[in-house]
């Protein structure tokens, strides 16, 4: 799906100042206007798209996952990963990646209020100054770093009814004092909801086969309590502290009711399940810059600790017969990191380098306690330590109306792992050093036109979520839920080739060989009726994907060419539709699937229209057709359609907003699974059509500063050519 606002038409200014530095040539995308009076929500550059999340009524409400998933080339797969043009994606946060992953991550986006969000970028290709465990591409999101003099606040609360009703309250404070610019936020999530599966499973190891058709559902309670809080302390003209912390603590409820039918087979379960975890995140970085002429160094040390204890107690009948299961882990993660950034500008021959270090270590353990139908306790134990030694150097050169950048990233894995199952040990010891290049070029065809070709190296480490073997998912007398702790890393080569035009129009390909890939499977051991939960690696995946972007100016049609460039200054006034169409081909090596595969399209589109009384309708369409995704055949196309009308009051200081998501109900996902023993038709439909009553009221002085507050704690500049 695609961001509302989008500017049609934008003249790119002719006089280019020479002399300013790629770390003055900011990527922050301004409330107002970049290039003259214009309101710019969208720009399109030749390594990244930066999308402006706060004053976008469709994206600002709810969770910054919805958010991300609303923009424009990310696609969902049924296993629940997010991809942007068909490739990999690493979530950033204020430019540092995210330690957690899976489930863990997709639950912090979720309690994540979309409109702490400034804006999201998304780096398609991203250059040798970020870490080379990024799979594909980076989508950073970036929080509010809007500072005010004095003490100013803002007021949000989000009150989502469908069977359930539950508000998220939520209060932004934020001040400048002399040289010390600070913010906070503080807010609250209930939220309940419901979650339906089937899985029609056909066990082919039997003769004749067995078929098991299971199903649950799961009514889910989410609360979670978050504080977000930075300063800026401004220690010279040149040089600034930053300081930020972040809390989250949740508690979640599952209750489940789940069948599983076959030919000699009738049971049933219900269970409860209870998760209680802790996120602290704390990060301080030093910027400075040096000189006059543009060179600047950033150093910065991170620290984040996660912990989780998820419980589940379950009773069922077998048959007529009792059972039971109870299982309880305590899981820890640890990340630290100090790097550094050093940038060296030499504008009179229009060049400059890039580099810089980094030290990470990452230690996560794990303790699993079970008992399936005994009271003898059946214990996993997995402990995974990582460090990680890195260095870069990234070189930028003009030359008349090409841009060419070129870098190479040096990484040093030490990674071991261990897995106890009852007393049964497995040890993964190994190190990998690699040296990871990146090239691009850009070609200014125009002022409004650019096309760019770029490649890189990059790699993705498999993560605590993929290799972990304790069971939590889904655990009873036929499934089971684990991750697979000799998954190898895979080793990605991405190509891309894309034209931009006018900052909003895009159109290009990419493709990608991933050597050694790993993906959600269900599979079962030969003669055995139980399915398992894992994940699987694949010889060599090769992903082929077009992608385009376009807006219709509905104005310039219905209104004339004079009311169109009228309204060209003020996007809250434009009426248009917005288009994003992918194509997608994959092409798996070393493994036989039980269907044809065959390519996949995406469509979206985005509609603004402003009605009477100034009243702003927004309108979000997204489908993804049948066809081959991944390792997964989609039966039924996934589609939605979401709509909201929102108004201003009170000089702009009350924002009221009236949102239905999923309107038709449509969303649901119906996928083939194919492994070697086993074929799964699997269904799943959340409770996703949801109404929500939007209101925020803003208090305090409105005369807006900007202030150098984001923690950039990895490299903006993406290496895709110079920033324009």
């Amino acid at each position: 799906m695609l961001v509302t606002s989008v500017i049609f038409a934008q003249e790119t200014p002719k006089n280019q100042d020479n002399n300013s530095t790629p770390t003055d040539k900011t990527n922050e995308l301004s409330e107002v206007t970049v290039y003259g009076n214009k309101k710019q929500y969208l720009k399109v550059e030749s390594d990244k798209t930066t999308i402006n999340v706060r004053d976008n009524a469709m994206l600002n409400s709810g969770s910054s996952l919805e958010a991300v998933k609303k923009i424009p080339g990310v696609i969902t797969s049924p296993s629940g990963s997010i991809t942007l043009n068909s490739k990999g994606v690493t979530i950033y946060i204020d430019g540092a990646p995210s330690s957690l992953s899976g489930t863990d991550l997709q639950n912090y986006l979720g309690t994540l209020p979309a409109n702490a969000i400034e804006k999201v970028e998304l780096i398609y290709n991203p250059g040798a100054s970020y870490d080379a465990n990024s799979s594909g591409s980076i989508i950073n999101i970036v929080t509010t770093t809007k500072r005010k003099k004095g003490i100013n606040a803002s007021f949000n609360i989000n009150y989502n009814f469908n069977k359930y009703q539950k508000p998220s309250p939520q209060i932004l404070l934020n001040g400048k004092v002399k040289d010390l610019s600070w913010q906070t936020m503080i807010g609250y999530n209930y939220i309940d909801g419901e979650n339906k599966t089937k899985n029609d499973q056909i066990f082919t190891s039997f003769n004749p086969d067995e078929q098991l058709v299971q199903k649950n559902l799961s009514v889910t309670t989410n609360r979670n309590f978050y504080f977000r809080t930075g300063t800026n302390y401004k220690l010279s003209d040149k040089s600034n502290l930053l300081f930020n912390y972040n809390l989250n603590v949740a508690n979640d409820r599952f209750v489940n009711e789940s069948s599983t039918v076959g030919s000699s087979i009738d049971y049933t379960n219900n269970s409860l399940a209870k998760n209680k975890n802790n996120n602290h995140e704390l990060s301080l970085q030093y910027k400075t810059k040096l000189d006059t002429i543009g060179r600047t160094l950033d150093i910065t040390a991170f620290s984040n600790f996660f912990d989780k204890k998820p419980t589940t107690t379950s009773s069922g009948q077998n048959n007529g017969d009792a059972t039971f299961y109870n299982g309880k882990t305590a899981f820890k993660l640890a990340n630290h990191y100090l790097k550094y950034d050093f940038a060296i500008p030499f504008n009179k021959i229009d060049f400059s380098l890039n580099t810089g270090g980094k030290f990470n270590s990452i230690d996560v353990t794990d303790t699993g306690i079970y008992n399936l139908n005994t009271a003898t306790n059946s214990v996993t134990d997995f402990d995974y330590k990582e460090t990680n030694l890195a260095f870069y150097v990234e070189a930028r050169k003009k030359i008349k109306k090409f841009n060419f950048t070129a870098g190479v990233r040096f990484e040093d894995y030490k990674v071991n792992r261990t897995a106890v199952q009852d007393g049964t040990e497995t040890k993964i010891n190994f190190k990998n050093t690699n040296f990871f290049p990146n090239i691009s070029a850009l070609y200014e065809v125009n002022e409004n036109i650019n096309i760019a070709a770029s490649y890189s190296k990059k790699i993705r480490q498999a993560d605590y979520n993929l290799l972990d073997p304790n069971n939590f998912a889904n655990f009873d007398q036929y499934n089971s839920s684990n991750g697979n702790p000799f998954l190898d890393p895979t080793f990605f080569d991405n190509f891309e080739l894309k034209m931009t035009a006018f900052q909003f129009v895009q159109l290009g390909g990419n493709y990608t060989i991933a050597k050694d890939a790993s993906y959600f499977i269900f599979n079962a051991e030969p003669n055995e009726t139980v399915s398992n939960q894992t994940f699987q690696q694949f010889d060599k995946m090769k992903t082929l994907s077009l992608f385009a972007s376009f807006p219709i100016p509905l104005d310039y049609f219905f209104k004339g060419k004079a009311e169109f460039q009228k309204r060209m200054n003020n996007m809250d006034k434009m009426n248009y539709i917005f288009f994003n169409v992918n194509y997608i081909k994959y092409t798996t090596e070393g493994y036989d699937f039980s269907f044809n595969t065959k390519p996949i399209l995406n469509y979206s589109a985005q509609a603004q229209f402003i009605l009477p009384w100034e009243i702003k309708n927004t309108m979000s369409y997204f489908i993804l057709p049948k066809g081959t995704w991944e390792i997964y055949q989609i039966t039924k196309p996934i589609q939605q359609f979401d709509i909201s009308f929102n108004k201003e009051f009170l000089n702009k200081n009350l924002k009221i907003g009236l949102h239905c998501f999923d309107v038709f109900n449509s969303n649901e996902v119906n996928a083939l699974v194919s492994s070697p023993n086993l074929e799964t038709k699997f269904y799943q439909k959340q409770d996703s059509r949801t109404f929500r009553l939007s209101l925020t009221y803003n208090f305090g002085n409105l005369s807006l500063k900007k202030e150098n507050t984001e923690i950039n704690i990895e490299k903006n500049q993406s290496g895709g050519g110079f920033v324009k």
